[in-house]
């Protein structure tokens, strides 16, 4: 079926003029879906305004926007109490693939600040290949971990959302959001690392070993970088290497796990 979406300007519930022409809108188009775009960060004025909308027009549903933010989502609850009008769809970013269908017992989980595992695995499912992540922990076995691969983690994980949603669904995490904020790395800094892995030769991404002084200039050169940034990127990728090793290592010995996300 074809489906018309009409989006009307945005307006303040006491302006009467605006909602006077809303309830026009409603007479002449006679929609079949009436939904609020609430911002979740005004918390309990989303309630009023909720109430407003829906005493007027009648709404048949919500959507939050800006979840990536601090609101954990309480004011959800009371619309969905205030209006009887369903949560339908929560913007959690400013891309087209930000709007997430609104799970009520996942918004639980992050009100009480227990993350949302469900959606983090969903996320996951949706970016990762399959096949890539198993010669992925074939390589990590046999110690062939590269900064190509690097490269590919970095990037699917860019896929997902930002650093700091991705963080906020792992239970536990909650109430350590702030320091997690100060720590993780954000859009940019991402960019950086794939744009200097970018300026690498193929023979330096399978073999971090040869990038001696000269190299690592001309890289940086290359990337638009500095050298201190190129030294950076090999050192983190020496240490997710090591840690790397440590899984496989232990996936090896009898009782022990190879790492969750493989």
């Amino acid at each position: 079926h074809d489906t018309v979406l009409l989006d009307t300007a945005g307006r303040l519930h006491i302006d009467e003029e605006l909602m006077e022409e809303l309830r026009r809108i409603k007479e002449a188009v006679d929609p079949g879906e009436i939904l609020l775009v609430a911002d979740a960060m005004t918390g309990q004025d989303a309630v009023n305004v909720a109430r407003a909308f829906h005493e007027k027009v009648g709404l048949t549903g919500v959507i939050l926007t800006k979840m990536d933010g601090d609101a954990r989502g309480g004011a959800a609850l009371s619309i969905r109490a205030v209006t009887g009008a369903p949560i339908k769809f929560v913007g959690v970013g400013e891309k087209t693939d930000a709007l997430e269908a609104f799970f009520p017992d996942r918004m639980a989980s992050r009100i009480l600040g227990m993350g949302d595992i469900l959606t983090l695995v969903e996320k996951a499912q949706e970016t990762v290949d399959e096949k890539k992540a198993k010669e992925l922990a074939g390589k990590i076995r046999r110690s062939e971990f590269t900064l190509e691969d690097f490269r590919d983690q970095l990037v699917s994980i860019r896929k997902m959302g930002s650093i700091e949603d991705l963080l906020g669904m792992i239970p536990g995490m909650g109430g350590k959001m702030k320091e997690l904020k100060a720590a993780a790395p954000d859009e940019k800094e991402l960019s950086r690392v794939v744009a200097i892995i970018d300026s690498m030769t193929r023979a330096e991404r399978e073999n971090a070993k040869i990038i001696n002084g000269s190299r690592r200039k001309r890289i940086a050169l290359g990337s638009g970088t500095t050298v201190q940034d190129v030294n950076r990127v090999l050192k983190n990728f020496q240490q997710a290497e090591g840690m790397l090793k440590r899984f496989s290592k232990a996936g090896g010995k009898k009782g022990a796990r190879n790492p969750p996300f493989f």
